[in-house]
């Protein structure tokens, strides 16, 4: 029965909280046995997920509460992972709109709330972590107003119900001054606010395909949501795409609902449930199933285009294959086209030679996340330097991704961030500094411009500073951005790194190698302190003349190297360079190993 379903995403900026207001939704409503050890942040199982504290896909669960079955759909919050918030808001009837009570809204607030807006969901709002010493529930709710107003809420959705929590604690209130004592004003309000899904009973059974999975026992899993109809277990169905042509036809061999953390078989599905399905190979995402008869696709949002590349090939290193598993470009591009079927947000193309691959993402993080996954399955990997996309309007001129940056720094730093900005072609759209000497600054900058700046970001501010970012449109080309300053020291052999040519190397920049390291002719081994690329020698060891010199290398005191996330890497690159990457080492190298060869591509390129 419909009436007894409630379908609802959570949405909220990256770490204002859904992820552990879910855990503590979870643990209240009797999932979990009292003597089961539960882990923190349930939702996040990829290891990846966990490392870095985020939400990277989303993901469903259920809970029963007062004899309602309500299915929660966890949303990543990074903006980098918008696809699979777009995604997911059209299986849901409602959502919860998570709030930091010191943070207030942030871009990926209005992003999200943008999205569900559109949809014409009406969300309920709740303030969350009000707990935090530096927390201002009723100056964020002012602000949660005006974001509703700027996005030309109807009447209906800026009368959202307003909810005060501590996902972390596990409670919820209405008003401030309320006894906290668990969720059970967030369940009931969900149960009177959110309508219960639209059903068409007697309609012939379709679903729209919205999420991918797969089963180490039944293979390829579809979740998504029943919009009408039903189905049973060995159900003949067929798979059509947006257009309505036939993906494939096949059969329903299990179906499943989603109980707590588990999926749980059953025998039949109705219109509005949200059900996990297996038994075809083909169908993927924004695909309908549906019975034989049916014939018009079931209409999805549309998902805002990549806006970044990557091109990455077979590692051709002369350490290619030591480390890894998985080398050939076959491989890759299998990996590859798996991951655009599966992500929406992500596309893909190659050349004609079907041995370099471009993947067009989000973002940094996004593009990231993807290469960090792959040398964890054992790949090896060349990365070029990410490269926005660029587009030509009606007239013919180009245009670029344009990100909407809000800036929250200390107020001694707000100049120094400001003329930061200034030099990446940013325009600086508000400017707010609180009582507490706190100041918010919000620019439109070019994306190309944010490139690597993160790092630079942190050490400006002396990482006291946050930077959120979000996509806001393309807009006409801002002009030229200068690139990294320095040059980068360029190892003119192969071997082990020997410390004696590392200490004596210190004084010509900051180094990214330490002794014994393994390295090639080409590979990049630290930055200059000045402009130019320059040619060394690490492999250099000292001219033993006596017995005492020989053990003098071990007096020698080294600067640790410089080490580098993968990010950092990828946004460090310069066009001529790219990065090796493997499951054990990330390695900077030159497009070109040889110095012969890369003066040449230099002459070819002034001319």
């Amino acid at each position: 029965m419909s009436e007894k379903i409630r379908n609802i995403a959570i949405i909220a900026h990256v770490d204002h909280g859904k992820t552990t207001l879910i855990d503590s939704i979870l643990k209240q409503t009797g999932v979990f046995e009292d003597h089961q050890k539960v882990d923190e942040r349930l939702m996040d199982s990829g290891d990846l997920e966990k490392e870095r504290g985020i939400t990277i896909l989303a993901k469903p669960t259920s809970i029963n509460w007062k004899d309602i079955n309500i299915n929660i759909i966890d949303t990543p919050g990074h903006a980098d992972f918008g696809g699979e918030v777009e995604r997911v808001l059209d299986m849901t009837d409602g959502v919860i709109l998570l709030i930091d009570a010191s943070e207030g809204p942030m871009p990926q607030t209005k992003f999200v709330l943008g999205k569900a807006l559109n949809l014409g969901l009406r969300p309920i709002v709740i303030i969350n972590k009000v707990d935090k010493k530096d927390s201002r529930p009723d100056e964020v709710l002012d602000e949660i107003f005006d974001l509703f107003v700027s996005l030309d809420a109807s009447d209906e959705q800026l009368d959202f119900p307003i909810l005060y929590a501590s996902g972390r604690d596990g409670w919820c209130v209405k008003e401030l001054s309320d006894n906290r004592e668990g969720v059970g004003p967030l369940l009931d309000l969900v149960i009177q606010h959110v309508k219960a899904p639209s059903v068409k009973r007697n309609e012939p059974f379709a679903m729209l395909v919205t999420l991918l999975d797969s089963d180490d026992y039944v293979g390829r899993c579809l979740i998504g949501k029943v919009y009408q109809g039903s189905a049973k277990v060995n159900s003949s169905v067929k798979s059509i795409d947006l257009n309505g042509n036939l993906v494939e036809s096949g059969r329903l061999t299990k179906l499943y609902k989603f109980e707590g953390m588990k999926r749980t078989p059953v025998d039949v599905v109705n219109s509005g449930d949200i059900i996990c399905i297996a038994g075809l190979t083909k169908a993927s995402v924004a695909d309908t199933i549906c019975d034989i008869s049916y014939q018009n696709p079931l209409k999805t949002t549309p998902i805002d285009p990549p806006t970044m590349s990557i091109t990455i090939s077979i590692n051709d290193s002369p350490l290619s294959g030591l480390e890894g598993k998985k080398l050939t470009s076959t491989l890759i591009r299998e990996r590859l086209l798996a991951e655009a079927e599966t992500n929406v947000a992500i596309s893909f193309s190659e050349n004609a030679n079907k041995d370099s691959f471009v993947i067009s993402g989000r973002g940094e993080l996004q593009l990231g996340v993807l290469i960090e996954t792959m040398r964890r399955e054992g790949f090896e990997l060349t990365v070029s330097r990410p490269q926005v996309l660029f587009k030509k309007d009606d007239q013919g001129k180009v245009t670029e991704p344009i990100e909407e940056v809000t800036i929250d720094v200390d107020e001694e730093y707000s100049n120094s961030i400001v003329d930061s900005m200034i030099k990446r072609k940013a325009e600086m759209i508000d400017m707010n500094t609180s009582e507490k000497n706190k100041t918010r600054i919000i620019f439109n900058a070019p994306s190309r411009g944010l490139i690597g700046y993160q790092n630079k970001f942190l050490t400006d501010t002396k990482g006291t500073g946050v930077l959120n970012r979000i996509f806001k449109s393309y807009e006409q080309f801002k002009g030229e951005i200068n690139g990294r300053k320095n040059g980068v020291l360029i190892a003119m052999d192969t071997g082990a790194a020997v410390s004696y040519a590392i200490f004596n190397l210190q004084d010509r920049g900051t180094m990214f190698v330490k002794p014994q390291t393994s390295v090639y002719e080409g590979m990049i081994v630290g930055e200059n302190s000045k402009e130019n690329d320059l040619d060394v020698n690490i492999l250099k060891g000292k001219k033993l003349t006596n017995v005492r010199a020989a053990g003098s290398d071990k007096n020698i005191m080294l600067t640790p190297p410089r080490v580098m996330s993968l990010e950092q890497t990828m946004a460090y690159l310069n066009d001529d360079e790219c990065l090796e990457v493997t499951p054990k080492n990330l390695r900077l190298r030159k497009k070109f190993l040889c110095p012969n060869e890369r003066k040449r591509f230099i002459k070819t390129n002034k001319n």
